[in-house]
């Protein structure tokens, strides 16, 4: 069975005080890294008041040139710029799960099918909630999880091996 991505999770909505932030824990579209690559630390702060929050399991997707495929799973509390999509897992869904969904290559590839604008395109947010996903009962959605989270480990454990070897 299928459903939208919008039963599974939501934009959250959060605000946090900029004053709050450290340049570990505000993310924007700078400090995210294409390909799933994750974040880095920003180099600067924004200079508002305040600006999005997010929470821990909470899925964080540049929304400017989606082809770039920059998502990250939250492991802090932090802020981000409004240029980054904050998706945040209904109850009874895992979180880990909901990474999964949005990070494969189709959510991209629907992401920018159905983005605005040519120089710098931008996900459209209601098009996005629309997307269509496979429906999973909450056991095979830890199971599917787990899977690719070990999968994941597995490559940054390589990746770390093939950095000191080439050091």
């Amino acid at each position: 069975m299928t459903s939208k991505l919008s039963n599974i999770c939501f934009y959250a909505k959060g605000k946090v005080a900029v004053k709050s932030l450290t340049k570990a824990n505000y993310i924007s579209t700078e400090n995210m890294l294409p390909n799933r690559g994750g974040v880095v630390n920003a180099t600067t702060l924004p200079t508002i008041e305040d600006t999005q929050g997010y929470c821990v399991g909470d899925v964080l997707v540049s929304n400017i040139r989606p082809y770039f495929k920059k998502i990250w799973f939250a492991d802090s509390n932090g802020g981000c710029s409004n240029d980054v999509l904050v998706f945040r897992a209904k109850d009874g869904v895992d979180a880990r799960y909901l990474y999964y969904v949005l990070a494969d290559d189709s959510f991209f590839n629907y992401s920018n099918a159905t983005s605005k604008g040519t120089k710098m395109p931008r996900g459209d947010k209601s098009a996005i909630m629309d997307y269509i996903i496979e429906e999973h009962s909450l056991i095979e959605q830890h199971r599917i999880a787990d899977i690719l989270s070990a999968l994941d480990k597995k490559i940054a454990n390589n990746n770390a091996i093939n950095d000191n070897l080439a050091a």
